[in-house]
């Protein structure tokens, strides 16, 4: 793939993917603007992820059958109109319908342009290399999408936060699926794989009894719930440390910048690291930090355990899906990605409920210590990968 097209296409999916975080952003405001509860704003807040549930396996078969172009466009309308609808109806329904079409959307978008990206590599570093890249995509859009969002509600109306400013928000948010679309449709997508002669029907569960494949999923979601882990207990940590709102925002939005700076080096690197070596080396990083983690006092130096942490877990997703390509059909790497972004989504889901559970009853330190303990015990799955 050139340079000018990769940088196309992750342009295509930062427009997208910033719909979905500008709604995430606008509609709960608007919602607690109309009165709703906190509750109900909880419940409009999980529907943005609830589809990409239930949707990943039948988007990834979909672009399996139809390749890159078809999911993509009807991921375009889909994420339109759910920021069209609520311009127009601007009622709590709307919002509901608008999260699970933007969510949707931007879940089935991240399989096709995945996908699409992973067939059009060559060798397994140039697919290292545009993972890399491609991963950045997701925490540039996270925050374009809320600033524009922000910027809009605050500045576009008569006064701020009025009707007519949301009103002015959702217009420009139904906007940028379509500058996706502008992006990526002169993209060049390699010839489709038809399935071998003769082969009998397959189900995408069937992918889990491949051991390798299922040993990669298991080291994905144990970094997705390090992930997820380390974004729900830190405030918590936090305040019981006694340190401000402001700090705790400012620690973890540390750790996304390292997420993100990593990966822009990772494709410097890529022909020097295999992914297996940078796997394991995040794995046992990150279970050092999170045994570290609730001895520390100072936010300086939660702060450092942030951006070590950061700059762990954010090398781990290119390695992934570097690995995933390389291991499964090419005619199957739709339902393979869907299966995997199901599994990181219904995870992040579950997680906080349980690690609150634990945490319950044997306390915030205690909940890194046992996941951390589980990611050390996780390493010797991740030194079992192998493509």
């Amino acid at each position: 793939m050139k340079g000018s097209e990769l940088l196309r296409v992750i342009g295509a999916q930062v427009c997208l993917h910033a719909t979905m975080a500008g709604m995430r952003l606008a509609t709960p405001l608007l919602a607690l603007q109309q009165g709703y509860s906190a509750a109900a704003v909880g419940v409009l807040i999980a529907l943005f992820a609830l589809t990409q549930v239930f949707l990943a396996l039948p988007a990834g078969r979909f672009a399996d059958r139809h390749g890159f172009k078809r999911p993509l466009w009807l991921s375009v309308i889909a994420a339109s109109a759910g920021a069209g609808l609520v311009l127009v109806f601007p009622t709590f329904a709307m919002m509901c319908i608008a999260a699970l079409l933007t969510g949707g959307a931007t879940g089935a978008t991240v399989i096709a342009l995945q996908r699409h990206v992973g067939r059009s590599a060559t060798n397994a570093t140039q697919l290292k290399r545009v993972f890399s890249w491609l991963a950045i995509a997701p925490a540039v859009a996270n925050f374009v999408g809320p600033f524009v969002a922000g910027m809009l509600i605050d500045h576009a109306g008569r006064a701020p936060a009025d009707m007519l400013a949301f009103r002015v928000c959702f217009a420009v948010m139904a906007a940028f699926p379509v500058v996706c679309w502008l992006l990526a449709r002169g993209a060049h997508e390699p010839p489709p794989v038809a399935p071998a002669a003769g082969a009998v029907p397959t189900r995408a569960w069937d992918l889990l009894r491949e051991p390798m494949f299922r040993r990669l999923l298991f080291v994905n979601w144990l970094q997705s719930s390090s992930w997820d882990v380390h974004a729900f207990v830190l405030p918590v940590l936090g305040h019981d440390r006694g340190i401000g709102a402001s700090v705790i925002g400012s620690i973890l939005g540390a750790f996304a910048i390292a997420a993100a700076a990593i990966r822009v080096v990772l494709p410097l690197v890529a022909s020097r690291a295999s992914e297996r070596s940078v796997i394991l080396s995040s794995t046992l990083v990150t279970a050092a930090v999170f045994a570290v983690y609730p001895l520390l006092d100072s936010a300086w130096t939660m702060g450092l355990c942030s951006v070590i942490l950061g700059f762990a877990l954010g090398a781990v997703q290119p390695m992934v899906m570097s690995m995933l390509h390389q291991i499964t059909p090419h005619a199957r790497h739709g339902e393979a990605l869907g299966l995997r972004l199901m599994t990181i989504n219904a995870s992040s889901v579950a997680m906080p409920m349980l690690f609150g559970s634990i945490g319950a009853l044997i306390g915030i330190a205690g909940v890194f210590w046992v996941v951390g303990g589980v990611v050390a015990l996780g390493a010797r799955a991740t030194w079992g990968l192998k493509v």
